[in-house]
């Protein structure tokens, strides 16, 4: 897959498949498309340490998601609830709709 298409969407539900993470489930609350990347919550935790300042006075250690590779994760369809791959069909309307190879439901981001 080239830089700059990613199958995965803000709140679609996603499986970690390799790394620290791995086995762990989460929703997407951010993609980065041109670095194949995203945030996912609660998944790749990091800790981002503050100095006081004129916005945040206390300072301190911050703990934040940090943006984990596309290739890292897996989509789990809402009707089946598995792990799956996706196809792009495009619909007699001419709308392009993301496909799971197993049930063959459509995949919409649960918002």
């Amino acid at each position: 897959m080239k830089a700059g298409t990613t199958y995965m969407k803000l709140n679609d539900k996603v499986e970690v498949i390799s790394g620290k993470d791995k086995g762990r489930v989460g929703k997407i609350i951010k993609v980065y498309p041109k670095l194949n990347k995203a945030k996912v919550e609660k998944i790749n935790m990091m800790k981002r340490h503050t100095k006081p300042s004129a916005q945040n006075q206390q300072g301190g250690i911050f703990e934040m998601e940090a943006a984990i590779n596309i290739s890292n994760l897996m989509l789990i369809c809402s009707k089946c609830t598995k792990t799956v791959r996706i196809k792009k069909e495009i619909l007699e309307d001419g709308t392009k709709v993301r496909v799971c190879k197993k049930c063959g439901e459509t995949i919409e981001p649960s918002a």
